[in-house]
């Protein structure tokens, strides 16, 4: 079920096209269109859940799904081995701009910490 406004949920419906590298049954990936490093790849869940504040016990699996993909997708990507990073903002001022739970993977260069 997803959300007529919802830019993440319109790319899942195929109305909006995406550089798509990873699909399962419970998520895909495709690229950032304004990426942050050399490879930025973003992780969904199939199913439309607005941030991390609306997960519930039951989504435990769900955001593990994420993860593997992202661990699958670090290897794919070549970024495995030199590290990369796993990312989730919740809430605007987090920096979230989409309201869809996803994941950033980042990879690709030296990233710094903090982050922002």
């Amino acid at each position: 079920m997803g959300s007529a406004d919802c830019l993440f949920c319109k790319i899942l419906a195929g109305d909006i096209p995406a550089d798509i590298v990873y699909e399962s049954e419970t998520a895909i990936a495709f690229r950032d269109i304004n990426p942050q490093a050399p490879t930025h790849v973003l992780i969904i869940p199939r199913r439309h859940i607005a941030t991390i504040n609306a997960l519930d016990a039951d989504d435990a699996h769900l955001v593990g799904d994420l993860f593997l993909a992202a661990k699958h997708i670090a290897r794919e990507e070549g970024v495995a081995e030199r590290g990369y990073r796993v990312a989730m903002n919740c809430n605007a001022a987090a920096g979230q701009t989409v309201f869809h739970l996803h994941l950033h993977l980042l990879g690709g260069r030296d990233l710094s910490w903090p982050p922002g």
